[in-house]
């Protein structure tokens, strides 16, 4: 999520009119024909269903397959996706077979909040993150039992594996983080650590407390009453002064390796995107939070790598913001569902690598 200004980091924009068709994509001339064969699919099987605790099944009985729409030559990882179509009526399955030295799995926005590293929710009415205390843990969670193993699984297979973090790179990130700037040594990596440490310790992490009373006016007493209370205010009066200009690290749960990247979202996505094509990226495996806002809207966002790489949501290493629920599942389940209009979406146990690569004249089709 983006820190700066801390409203644009938690409040999402209001969606534009669900049914107003949206293409922000340049419309480039192909060397290929695609035949978009639809073939009902019998008795399928809910989408989504192997972390219920975290993003409810999906369960459309609609569901047709179509043919391979991404086929390298000599592709070692597979990856089912699946998108909706209104005008089809349904859910279309489509298999990929993917070259892993030509993409990336990027996790966007895993702030390190509430994890122990020193950053923590502001008290006694602070906001950050998932907003509580209570849902940065689940979101912790949730990095532990889903993301992590997902990029254990995928480390010194895939090309890259990078993460997306607000701001700029700033003096301690610089020494701890490699990033499309540069490598640190194992050294600048003990140095900035401690640094870290001693930065995030050294703030104070309280805010003022709710206001008691109120002044309402007699005729918008409940205008008058959300505008001064509103939802959500990340601001200096509850965060504290200075809360959103400290370094956010990755979240302890990732294990982030040392030939790991973070991107900052001050760069902006013409040097991501550069950065990505010298590494000969075509494919972008993408996670993180929130599905809502940050994976779709920041710099690393599917809406900017969408226009220039073939981009797989996936889901289930994925959460949404969840205001007035205790559980992420339901937002989840419904903010993936509504981006699989304008992206692929897959899931864990669909991303699968083999180590003897496929020729075109090799392949077979299966659903996993």
């Amino acid at each position: 999520m983006e820190p700066a200004p801390h409203r644009l980091m938690l409040v999402g924009f209001l969606c534009v009119c669900f049914f107003v068709t949206r293409s922000t994509r340049a419309e480039k001339p192909s060397g290929q024909t695609y035949q978009n064969r639809l073939t009902p699919i019998v008795n399928p099987r809910p989408l989504l269903a192997d972390y219920p605790e975290f993003v409810e099944p999906i369960k459309e009985i609609a569901r047709y397959e179509a043919p391979a729409l991404v086929r390298d030559d000599h592709a070692n990882l597979r990856v089912r996706a699946w998108r909706f179509s209104y005008n089809a009526r349904g859910i279309i399955e489509i298999p990929n077979e993917l070259c892993a030295d030509r993409t990336a799995m990027i996790v966007v926005h895993p702030w390190a909040i509430d994890d122990g590293q020193g950053w923590r929710t502001p008290q006694p009415a602070g906001v950050a993150f998932a907003c509580t205390p209570d849902k940065n843990r689940l979101c912790l969670g949730h990095m532990t039992r889903v993301v992590n193993p997902l990029l254990k699984s995928l480390r010194g297979k895939v090309a890259l594996v990078a993460y997306s973090l607000p701001g700029i790179e700033d003096p301690i990130r610089k020494k701890i983080y490699r990033s499309i700037h540069g490598r640190p040594t194992e050294q600048d990596r003990l140095r900035g650590a401690k640094e870290l440490a001693a930065r995030l310790h050294s703030v104070s992490y309280r805010g003022s407390p709710l206001a008691s009373q109120l002044t309402l006016s007699a005729d918008t007493p409940v205008a008058d009453y959300f505008r001064q209370f509103p939802g959500l205010d990340a601001s200096a009066r509850f965060n504290h002064e200075g809360f959103w200009n400290l370094p956010i690290p990755v979240a302890r749960p990732l294990e982030v390796a040392p030939d790991d990247v973070v991107i900052y979202d001050g760069d902006g996505y013409p040097a991501l995107k550069s950065f990505l094509k010298q590494q000969g990226i075509r494919h972008i495996l993408l996670a993180g939070y929130h599905a809502d806002m940050c994976v779709c809207k920041t710099t690393a966002g599917y809406r900017n790598l969408a226009n220039d790489f073939n981009v797989f949501l996936v889901g289930d290493a994925t959460q949404a913001t969840f205001p007035a629920s205790d559980t992420s599942r339901f937002a989840t389940s419904s903010t993936i569902s509504s981006a699989s209009m304008e992206v692929l979406i897959t899931q864990v146990s669909w991303i699968q690598y083999q180590s003897t690569p496929q020729t075109a004249s090799g392949r077979g089709r299966s659903r996993p």
